[in-house]
This record gives C-alpha cells, structure tokens and sequence, in this order.
C-alpha cells in the first residue's frame, strides 16, 4: 500500500484541470448493457472503480476497452447475468447493473454490496423500485437473484430515511427504459451524475422527462442504441480544490469547474470569506485573512453534498470561532474526525452534528485514511499543518481522484507517494 507526505504551509496558487465524474461514468458504463451497439465514452476518469466496472462488463461477457479517459464498449452477444461478489464487495456502484440485466436478460444475480465505514447504506429502494414493475427480487446466498419476464411501467415512490437515494434511482430509470408502459418515480435523485445518465440514456433513444426535477416519467422503448458521449466533469473534486484553496488562503484557477452543479459549496465558502469568480475556463478561487466559522448540513442535491463534509470539517478546524456540521446523509460518517485531532483538532461528536472549535494551527502527525472522502479531508488538512504529514491507506484516495499528487504538485505542494513498511 502507499502513503502520502505532505509538507503543510504552502499557498497554493496555480491552475489545476478537473477529471471527469466517477459517479457519472460508473452508472453510464453500466447502461451500456442496455443496447447489443458500440457505445464510446469519453471524459472517463481512469481510477480504481472505473476499472472495477470495467472488469464486472467483461466478465458478462462484454468487450470493454479503455485509453486515455475513453472507454469503448461492445456488448453484442453478452449472456451472462452474474456481478460477483469478488467485484462488487469493492465497490458499491457495482449494483447499477441490476436494472439493465433484468430489462435486457430478464434474469440477474448481483452480489449484494454490503456496507461500509460511513454506515449501512441499504438496497431497499432499488428493490422497491423494480417489484414496482413487476419484477421479482430475492436474496440468497449473499446475492439478489431477480427474475422479470415482462417489466411493466409502474409508480414508485423513491424516499428514503435519509432521502432519496442516487443509484436506486439510476437501476429504476435504466430499468424503466425497456419496460412496456409508462414508469413514474417520485422523489427521484436530482444529482448531475443522475442527469447525465437520463442525458446519456436519451441520447440512446430513451423517451425521459422531467430530468432535474424530483418526478421522472420513462416511457419504455423496445430498443436502445450505441452512441457516443463524454460525462460530466467532477464536481466534488472540484469543490475539494476549492476548499484547498481556501485553507491555504490561495489563489487557484479550477478549469471544467460548473458553477451549476456547486451552489451549496460555492455558498458556504463565501459565508467563510472566499471570494469566487465564474469564468469561461472555470471557476477562480482566492482567499485571504481570516476563515470565518460556518454552519452546515448536508443534505441530498442541491444541499450541501455529504462528499464534501469531511473537507469542509478540515476548513472549518481553521477558523476563529466554534463551526457545526450537521450529517444528514450517512449519520455515522465521521471516522476522520479521530484523525484531524491527532493533528491538533478540537472537534466534539454529539449524535449527528459535529461541534468544530477552530484552532490557531495544526501540527503534523501520522494519520490512517479510512474512505475516499475523509482521505481527501486528511490531505486538505495536511496542507496547513506545521511539518510533514503521512497519511496511510491512501488506496482509498486512489478510488475518486486521478493523479492527485501531481495535480497538487502544479500548486505548489511539496508531496510524495510512497510505499509503506
């Protein structure tokens, strides 16, 4: 495994280029299955879940080739309907491959995901959604086995305890798209990475209305085709350079930034005191003086996104004044908080709100990465302690944010990645 050392006290300034969304490129890689055509996609970011994805299409039998953020795949002839446990016990977005099986195959097996160290995130709605269609869904031996001979549009209501959920409402709507009748989902996902995949599954020749808004209506098709297409850009890879450059009190240019999908990041950060500039390339974001104390909670789109709270928790450890971020999403997803106080944070965890007294400093400290976004929470934080931060496992980093080193490099941080003992 490999670890960072970050040497903190640099300002960033500089340029940096964002990747395409990883949680746009796994649910389209996944609709690819939908169609027997060629489909090309482009501003594919090539990480460790895109490659997983990868590997589950090819397993099916699907070619599916990748080079330089393109990703060629030819589904023709496919037949196998299983997404073992081996692959999607890695990674949760495996299960987007549940409603295209069962609308083109009529038949899949899908490992169950299970959890993760941000709490339970259950598969209910999903199956809620497709049993809407008429679908038949059981779980044995680890694995939802789903049979539908006929999918029928129906209704179905998508809320959950902590809102609505994404990838249910990407399975339903793929799902939806080869089914006879007419599908309605209320309380749909509104997030850009579920837009892009209705915008891709349209392109297809999808019949889809109502894309960003909570009600989508899928009239069902007999046939889908291959096209060509390049995702969105990544907006919380943007929204984390951003917040680094406002805890360095930097100066950054962030190119393919969309102001559109940020405005619950771009608002909190000017409560705190940065000020930030749409232009043709992006987004310019430049912060002096003091951070200011904010409150916030997250909150599914277009609230504040719960993949940017472990990163805004970091900033928050530098104002002058007590913060509080409220969980919404994931009440359990706070494992980095036990991390930013070995680095000098003062932060006390009081159910699903987190109560942050901003300090004058942090020091450095060897600090454990236990997921994606609390990684990146660790790196923004290393950016300003007093001396030379490892962070281990950063394997997880490796999992949403391509060639981040060097990316930060080009800022100016002094960083290396290298093996651990």
């Amino acid at each position: 495994m490999d670890k960072f050392i970050i040497e903190g006290g640099v300002r960033l300034k500089g340029t940096v280029d964002i990747s395409g969304a990883k949680n746009a490129a796994l649910p389209i890689l996944a609709a690819t299955l939908l169609t027997d055509e060629k489909s090309v996609i482009k501003n594919v970011p090539p990480l460790r879940d895109v490659y997983t994805m990868l590997r589950i299409l090819r397993n099916m039998g699907v070619r599916a080739d990748m080079e330089d953020g393109v990703c060629v795949i030819h589904p023709n002839g496919y037949s196998s309907y299983v997404a073992p446990y081996k692959l999607v016990s890695t990674m949760r977005a495996g299960v987007c491959v549940l409603g295209p099986l069962l609308a083109k195959l009529k038949h899949a097996e899908v490992s169950m995901p299970g959890g993760c160290v941000i709490g339970p995130r259950p598969i209910d709605l999903h199956v809620k959604g497709l049993k809407a269609m008429g679908a038949d869904l059981k779980v044995e031996h680890g694995y939802i086995i789903a049979n539908a001979k006929n999918l029928t549009g129906g209704r179905v209501y998508l809320g959950g305890k902590f809102g609505s959920s994404v990838l249910a409402t990407a399975n339903v709507m793929m799902a939806a798209t080869l089914a006879k009748g007419k599908t309605v989902i209320e309380n749909a996902a509104c997030e850009p990475e579920v837009c892009d995949l209705a915008d891709f599954l349209v392109k297809m020749g999808a019949k889809i209305k109502g894309q960003r808004t909570p009600i989508l209506e899928i009239e069902g098709v007999k046939a889908l085709h291959g096209i060509e297409y390049s995702i969105i850009n990544d907006r919380i890879e943007a929204g984390t350079f951003m917040i680094a450059a406002a805890i360095t009190g930097g100066d950054i240019l962030i190119r393919g930034a969309n102001i559109e999908y940020l405005g619950a990041v771009i608002d909190k950060l000017k409560d705190v005191g940065v000020k930030i500039t749409n232009t043709k390339d992006g987004l310019r974001v430049v912060k002096t003086g003091f951070i200011r104390p904010v409150d916030v909670t997250t909150l599914p789109y277009p609230g504040f996104p719960t993949d940017m709270q472990a990163q805004m928790m970091a900033l928050m450890c530098m104002t002058k004044g007590i913060s509080i971020i409220t969980e919404k999403i994931y009440p359990e997803r706070f494992i980095h908080i036990s991390e930013l106080a070995r680095m000098g944070a003062h932060i006390i965890l009081e159910g699903s709100s987190a109560i942050v007294k901003g300090v004058s400093k942090l020091s450095a400290a060897p600090v454990m990465a236990s997921d994606l976004r609390a990684s990146a929470g660790l790196v923004l934080a290393a950016l300003v302690a007093k001396g030379k931060t490892e962070i281990s496992r950063i394997y997880h980093l490796d999992r949403g944010y391509h060639n981040i080193e060097e990316k930060l490099e080009k800022l100016g941080v002094k960083i290396k990645r290298e093996k651990e003992d």
